[in-house]
């Protein structure tokens, strides 16, 4: 091979990414040093949440009759802690295509995109665990840091490859959820809810966090997997890509309007959620 051929070649294993990488020395973070300080800090993170506004676009792949759709539409998300959320879709036209609530009582989901015409709602108090909630406005509240705690007898601490990963488990001592924490940020980068079977039918990774104000942080990017009986025809994957995350001073009105429940007026379908 030439001179000039070799530095050809050189050039392009450079522009490909292939040449010799610089090492970056490794961090070694300590992360937590038990449950009770683990189940503190988190607690500790999800009070300081203030009311939030953003905009940004969703990514919704779901199935319908057998059909796989994708759907890419804007949306706009406000938050007041700790229970009570609004996002709204704009789908073809439609500013309302897509809305999820919830407030301390109730929670809905309103869908109007090819082949759905559909309106879910249901209180909290007549759900069940985690695999019984369908349609879980509270999934999307912790994945954006309100994290949902309980007793604190019923989760483990171990650490893996940096991260600090929180297990809850339930009397029958079977898994109910996993929280994976970055040893070096002490942020959330995944949650898993399991199922009765031991599967993780619901699955939360966060990325990208935007420092909103001095103590609290928030993922930009949001992706939600659920699963339920690990069929695909159920499958529904939303990624969230959160823009102009800031801060809401909410008026009564305001708070009325985004967070009551709206009737179910002109669906197609109607679906009340609760235990059997």
């Amino acid at each position: 091979m030439s001179s000039l051929n070799k530095i050809i070649v050189a050039a392009v294993l450079v522009f490909a990414g292939c040449a010799p990488q610089v090492q970056k020395p490794i961090i070694n973070c300590p992360g937590w040093k038990s449950v009770s300080e683990a189940m503190s800090a988190l607690k500790i993170h999800s009070q300081e949440i203030l009311p939030l506004k953003a905009s940004g676009d969703c990514h919704l792949r779901y199935y319908a009759e057998g059909k796989k759709y994708d759907e890419n539409f804007p949306v706009k998300l406000w938050i007041n802690p700790p229970a009570k959320i609004h996002l709204q879709g704009d789908v073809a036209f439609n500013p309302k295509g897509v809305v999820l609530g919830s407030n301390e009582n109730e929670f809905w989901l309103s869908v109007r995109l090819k082949e759905v015409d559909s309106y879910w709602w249901g209180k909290w108090n007549e759900q069940g665990g985690y695999e019984k909630v369908k349609i879980d406005p509270r999934k999307l509240l912790e994945a954006i840091g309100i994290a949902e705690i309980g007793d604190e007898q019923s989760w483990s601490l171990t650490n893996q490859a940096g991260l600090s990963v929180l297990t809850e488990r339930n009397e029958q001592n079977s898994i109910t959820k996993k929280i994976y924490v970055s040893n070096c940020t002490f942020l959330i980068s995944k949650i898993e809810y399991y199922d009765a079977s031991g599967r993780a039918a619901v699955v939360a990774e966060v990325n990208n966090y935007e420092k909103v104000s001095d103590n609290f942080s928030v993922p930009t990017s949001i992706k939600i997997s659920c699963q339920p009986g690990g069929k695909n025809e159920d499958r529904i994957d939303t990624t969230l890509n959160l823009k102009s995350v800031k801060g809401a001073n909410l008026t009564e009105e305001q708070e009325r309007i985004l967070f009551t429940r709206p009737e179910p007026e002109g669906f197609k379908h109607i679906y009340k959620m609760g235990e059997k």
